[in-house]
């Protein structure tokens, strides 16, 4: 993973040409491209995609596009029964975020949200629910509710390998030409 976002575009090709070369893989060997959709950084969202898309086109291979939110849920899933609340830090209060439950049924869609104590109180007043991710941090300052539990998870491309076969398996790929990345819209309070 590369920690820097500036410098996203000349380090992918890299990164993926060294890994291609520790696993004695040829991008031709490949099914298909697997490629997370977003929401996340606009640069490395365009980056990703973009990548993503130049070798499928090149090579013939189809794409898949994983939502950065189910992704997330599903590195969740394995360690928690409760419902899953991923977020992704969107600078001030606002996260980028989604309720899952335990099957990884959407209780809440992929949302941009401006965080607030009453945030997800329906939710929590009926279900343990476990934040996790960038964002989580700062909603952890502001919520005291008994149901609202708070864990680091490591996400990693490797989450990605079952979400990718599962869509192989149900041919359910990208358009290439019309795929693009989540940006999620307009941030919004949720009160509820």
């Amino acid at each position: 993973m590369n920690p820097s976002q500036k410098d996203s575009a000349a380090w992918l090709h890299f990164a993926i040409d060294e890994l291609l070369k520790e696993k004695n893989v040829s991008l031709n060997q490949l099914d298909a491209i697997a490629v997370t959709e977003g929401p996340g950084s606009y640069t490395g969202l365009r980056v990703g995609m973009a990548t993503a898309k130049g070798f499928c086109y090149t090579l013939k291979k189809p794409l898949i596009t994983i939502n950065t939110l189910h992704l997330m849920a599903f590195s969740a899933k394995k360690s928690y029964p409760d419902f899953l609340c991923p977020m992704i830090d969107a600078r001030r209060m606002e996260v980028f975020t989604a309720v899952f439950d335990h099957n990884l049924n959407f209780k809440l869609e992929p949302t941009n949200l401006i965080l607030s104590e009453d945030s997800f109180r329906d939710i929590l007043e009926k279900n343990y629910t476990v934040f996790f991710g960038s964002g989580s941090l700062k909603f952890k300052e502001m919520i005291k509710h008994p149901h609202a539990l708070f864990a680091t998870i490591e996400v990693d491309a490797c989450s990605m390998i079952p979400l990718s076969s599962t869509k192989i398996r149900r041919r359910e790929f990208a358009d290439l030409a019309y795929s693009e990345p989540f940006y999620g819209k307009d941030f919004h309070s949720l009160s509820n």
